[in-house]
């Protein structure tokens, strides 16, 4: 509590010192290296890059940013940290999708260069523990918690319970990124649905229309399929053309899914999705650069901060529809 509190006094106090100009002076720009996460111009990994880009921006010349694109692969991500640390920069913001244990040697090496590290999206619960005093942050959502919440919220509103059906396509084979999926089942079998669950693959994961045939084979098997839960930016905005290319009507089966982008807000304007949880990933992009700037300048401590801000209908979707669009919300 106490460390998500700072944030805000933290942030206030750094927007004060750049906007009267009385911030350090550095000899050279901050490197750092940035991952979004996705691939180049995915809806979810743009968000994020929106907020790093916003944040480098507002720093100026005292930071320089590389960007570093996976696919969502964990291989990718842990080949490309690699990558950086071998490069020696100043600081490294990195998805945690690969897990504590994948990232562990590579990490350690990195703090032993003195190489800032902090972490978006997903957690890395060890990792952040042993070097939080240097830095260390998360910005993300709560995973486990995001996923019940958007489970449980799924079941009331579409009126689920024993003898309802759901499909859940998620990612529960990535360590701790698997939470949000393991959340979200979860929280439909306590109200007695009955769960199917498929595994993204990494094709999927790296492009949402190769679900397209996937899902339609799904739902030609399971017609009497109640609710689809996608776990999973890209597939969520992707959503609407699975359920029209499986024959469905809008609201014959219930969407629910994570994250916005415009795809997505078409996908509840046209009635195809019903509720999205939003993590808020422009701020994964944004903070980080902040952490490391933050750390590498005035000493900060890594700061967890929960992203995860809320859910979002038909009801409430017009007010953010102007920030969906302009790829901020």
């Amino acid at each position: 509590m106490l460390r998500k509190i700072s944030l805000v006094m933290v942030l206030a106090l750094l927007m004060s010192l750049v906007i009267t100009g009385s911030v350090m002076a550095q000899d050279e720009p901050l490197e750092i290296y940035f991952f979004p996460g996705g691939p180049e111009g995915g809806p979810f990994a743009t968000v994020v890059y929106n907020g790093a880009v916003h944040a480098s921006e507002i720093l100026g010349d005292r930071v320089e940013v590389r960007y570093r694109w996976s696919d969502w692969s964990p291989e990718r991500m842990v080949t490309q940290f690699q990558e950086a640390v071998a490069a020696n920069p100043d600081g490294i913001a990195i998805m945690g999708h690969p897990g504590d244990d994948a990232l562990e040697p590579h990490i350690d090496q990195a703090r032993e260069q003195g190489i800032i590290v902090t972490s978006q999206n997903t957690t890395l619960p060890r990792m952040e523990d042993r070097y939080v005093a240097e830095g260390f942050g998360y910005a993300g959502q709560d995973l486990y918690d995001s996923g019940y919440m958007l489970g449980e919220a799924s079941v009331e509103r579409a009126g689920l319970g024993e003898g309802s059906r759901a499909l859940v396509w998620g990612l529960l084979s990535q360590p701790t990124r698997g939470q949000r999926t393991q959340g979200a089942i979860d929280a439909l079998e306590a109200a007695g649905v009955e769960v199917d669950y498929m595994e993204i693959s990494s094709e999927v994961d790296a492009d949402a229309s190769a679900g397209i045939p996937v899902i339609a084979g799904y739902l030609a098997e399971n017609p009497d399929t109640d609710l689809v839960i996608t776990d999973h930016g890209a597939l969520t905005s992707t959503l609407d053309v699975y359920l029209e290319t499986a024959g469905m009507e809008p609201g014959e089966v219930f969407g629910a899914g994570f994250d916005l982008s415009p795809a997505t807000l078409d996908a509840i304007q046209s009635g195809y999705v019903q509720l999205v949880h939003d993590q808020q990933p422009f701020l994964q992009g944004f903070l980080p650069i902040f952490q490391i700037y933050l750390s590498a300048n005035y000493q900060f401590s890594g700061l967890h901060i929960d992203t995860g801000s809320g859910l979002v209908h038909e009801g409430n979707v017009e007010l953010l529809a102007p920030l969906i669009d302009e790829g901020i919300r």
